[in-house]
Formats: structure tokens, C-alpha cells, sequence
């Protein structure tokens, strides 16, 4: 790996903070700056460094995802106090125990082969034989199709999943709509308070994502969230709440870690190191999601007075785990870099809201390395475009051919 080729991979992942928000591509380039934690007007506090942001995350006592600053008080204002008392009581750590088995790797590799296998296999023939296929918007596709299938939740218009071509597009729209969500929060950096009519919309847009949510939750088995839901009586409002919830975290985080983490490999000219070690593919994608960091930044409201970095934070206060660059700061993208005790697995989050799905997500990445390298060749990226005004940075087109 050249100086060059590192140089390469940071200016493509620089494009694609920027046209997707360029406030927090502000953000993250002041804070290289500021220390590892700093106090800054507006914003409240903000950690870069990943050993700090983690003790945030594994103190919930004084760090709490509901009020000004957290997401869930974002959840709040969408599904009403009930999703509040969700996100910070018992319940929460009872679905994440009762669903767990969901989520094992075992149950990542079966769901990843049960939503995706056929595509795969479909994509893999389509490079063989020499042609462009579009990686990003493949990408979609199979996140919509992945936590359609845990959900229980089939997106055509008669509550089932259509065939074919049909049946992408539906699984398209899914994502699109959870995609036009999560942009509602763009502005949330400061606030985590919505205006009236910031609520109307996205309202109008969860309609749209969990039409299907009401028969998935009547007749889905216990092999689908929604069915252990209706198992331990959660009731359908908050059943809607988190399957919005997975929507946007299933598909916007994982299709944006799994389309990097293939641009990187590539931009870093590292697809022979994995061609020649297949062994080395949990490295390669362990390092496009500490790299890519999907979710740049993690917020949390302070619920009472605690001292992080030598610093005082007060009840009430804002804090923003930067963890694009706690991540990063290890050092750019390398398919042999030994596992990095400090980072661990923070681009999941950590302590009681650590990502559920992270398996998953790590499946459906290996998943897709494995199909682009099926052939024994490398490949190469013929075009790429940035996704513009997301909440998440992504790619809406990667195109590649086998070299």
C-alpha cells in the first residue's frame, strides 16, 4: 500500500462526508484540533478520543439516550413518551435479551444467505461474465431485503413480498423511505429538538415504512422481530417505533459499511493481499467499518453531574461522541493491521445500546467481499458518485467490473 494509494482512499472518503452534510464535515475537521475533549459553544461537548468515548457509552447512569442530545429523544418525539420509557427503562434490556438469538453469528450467516444468498450468487455470474454491475445500489436492495426478512415485513402494497425486478424496487422504496428519514435529522447535530412541521414530515414517511407492520406483527413467527414483540406483549405503537428503528439502522448503516468497505479495499489497493489470504477477510472488514464508521457521530444527553478527561460535565449538558475520527485515528484502512484494542467495535456504539445487529452487519460485508473476489481476480471501480444530504455517508452509485 503506496502513499499515494492512502491518499486516494482518504480524498474519496473526505467527498463523501462532504456532499452528504457538509456540517459535520465541518465538524470533523475543526476537531482534529481540539483535543479529546473539548467544550464547544452551541454543540455541548464533543469526545475524538475512543478510549473517553467509550466510558460515555458504558455509563448509563450519567449518559442517557433520551433528552436534548440523545437519539432517543429524537424516538420520542416521533412514537410519544412510550418509546422515551423504552429506550431508558427495563424493556429495552429485556427485547435485546429476548431477541438475542437473532443475532448470534450463527442466525447473521443464515439470515444473510436466507435474504441475499440468490443475489449473490445472481452478481457473482454477472462479473464472471464480464459485465458493470452497481455495488451501492445492490447494496440497497439487500439491506431492504435483509431487515424485511428479520422484521417479518414485506414491503408490497398487499402486505407480501413481490418477485423478481417488482421486488427489488420494493425493497428500494423501503430503503429510500428510511433514507428520506434519517435526512430529517441532518439538522439534529445542534438540536435534537424538531420543529412542528420536521415532525408532520417524518410522521408522513413512517406511515409509509410500517404499512406492512400491522399483519407482520398479527402473523409473523417467532423467527421475526416483529413476532416476539407480539410474544411479549409490547403493544403494535411501540412495535412500529422499533421497526422504524431498525429500518434506518439496518439499512443506512450497513449498505454505507458494506459499499465503503468494498471502495476502500479497492482504493488501497489491497485486493491482492485478500486474494492471496482469503484468512484475512474478518481483517478487511473490520477495517472498513472503523475506516467508514457509519455512524460518525453518537450523541448523549448528561442525566447528572460526571467527570470525563479531566473534565467536568453537568446535567442537562450535550455530549457528541466524534467517533469518525476516534476511529480513524489509528490509522488509514489496512487489511493487516492487528486488532486494535482501543477502537474495539466502537463504530457499533457500546455499553447497553451497543448495536444488536453488528453480526449482520459484519456478514453482509464479508458476504459481499466474498462475491466482488468470487472469480480470483480483482476488481476495479469503473465510476462512483457521492450520496448528497444523507444522514449517513454513503455512495449512490460504485460501479465495478472485474479487472
Amino acid at each position: 500500500m503506496t502513499s499515494t494509494e492512502i491518499k486516494n482512499a482518504a480524498r474519496h472518503e473526505a467527498r463523501l462526508l462532504w456532499a452528504g452534510n457538509r456540517g459535520l464535515y465541518a465538524l470533523l475537521q475543526a476537531a482534529r484540533h481540539a483535543g479529546p475533549i473539548a467544550r464547544v459553544p452551541r454543540l455541548g461537548w464533543i469526545v475524538t478520543d475512543p478510549v473517553l468515548a467509550r466510558r460515555v457509552l458504558n455509563d448509563g447512569a450519567a449518559f442517557g439516550m433520551n433528552g436534548e442530545g440523545g437519539v432517543g429523544h429524537l424516538w420520542t418525539q416521533l412514537f410519544g413518551p412510550e418509546m422515551g420509557r423504552f429506550f431508558g427503562g427495563a424493556g429495552h434490556a429485556e427485547v435485546r435479551t429476548r431477541a438475542r438469538d437473532l443475532f448470534t453469528e450463527d442466525a447473521a450467516r443464515t439470515l444473510v444467505e436466507r435474504a441475499q444468498g440468490a443475489h449473490h450468487a445472481a452478481l457473482a455470474r454477472r462479473l464472471a461474465a464480464g459485465e458493470e454491475v452497481d455495488v451501492a445500489d445492490t447494496a440497497r436492495v439487500l439491506a431492504g431485503r435483509l431487515v424485511a426478512d428479520l422484521l417479518g415485513l414485506a414491503p408490497g402494497p398487499d402486505g407480501r413480498a413481490p418477485d423478481g425486478p417488482a421486488g427489488d424496487e420494493a425493497y428500494r422504496r423501503l430503503f429510500a423511505a428510511g433514507e428520506r428519514l434519517a435526512t430529517l435529522a441532518i439538522g439534529s447535530t445542534a438540536s435534537t429538538e424538531l420543529s412542528p412541521a420536521t415532525v408532520a414530515r417524518a410522521r408522513a414517511i413512517i406511515e409509509t415504512i410500517t404499512a406492512g407492520v400491522p399483519r407482520a406483527y398479527a402473523t409473523g413467527g417467532p423467527g421475526t422481530l416483529l413476532g416476539r414483540c407480539r410474544e411479549m406483549d409490547l403493544g403494535l405503537p411501540l412495535a412500529r417505533g422499533l421497526a422504524t428503528l431498525l429500518v434506518i439502522a439496518g439499512t443506512e448503516t450497513g449498505a454505507s459499511g458494506t459499499v465503503r468497505t468494498a471502495a476502500l479495499l479497492h482504493n488501497t489497493g489491497q485486493q491482492g493481499a485478500l486474494l492471496a489470504d482469503p484468512a484475512l477477510l474478518g481483517n478487511a472488514v473490520r477495517e472498513g467499518l472503523r475506516v467508514a464508521a457509519p455512524a460518525p457521530v453518537i450523541g448523549r444527553h448528561v442525566t447528572r453531574d460526571a467527570e470525563v478527561g479531566g473534565r467536568t460535565l453537568r446535567a442537562g449538558e450535550r455530549v457528541l461522541l466524534l467517533t469518525y475520527l476516534a476511529t480513524n485515528g489509528a490509522g488509514p484502512f489496512d487489511v493487516r493491521r492487528p486488532y486494535v484494542p482501543e477502537t474495539r467495535q466502537l463504530w457499533f456504539g457500546g455499553g447497553r445500546h451497543l448495536c444488536l445487529g453488528a453480526a449482520v452487519a459484519r456478514t453482509q460485508a464479508a458476504r459481499m467481499l466474498g462475491t466482488l473476489l468470487a472469480a480470483g481476480r480483482p476488481y476495479r471501480v469503473v465510476s462512483r458518485r457521492p450520496a448528497r444530504r444523507v444522514l449517513v455517508p454513503a455512495y449512490a452509485g460504485l460501479r465495478v467490473t472485474l479487472a
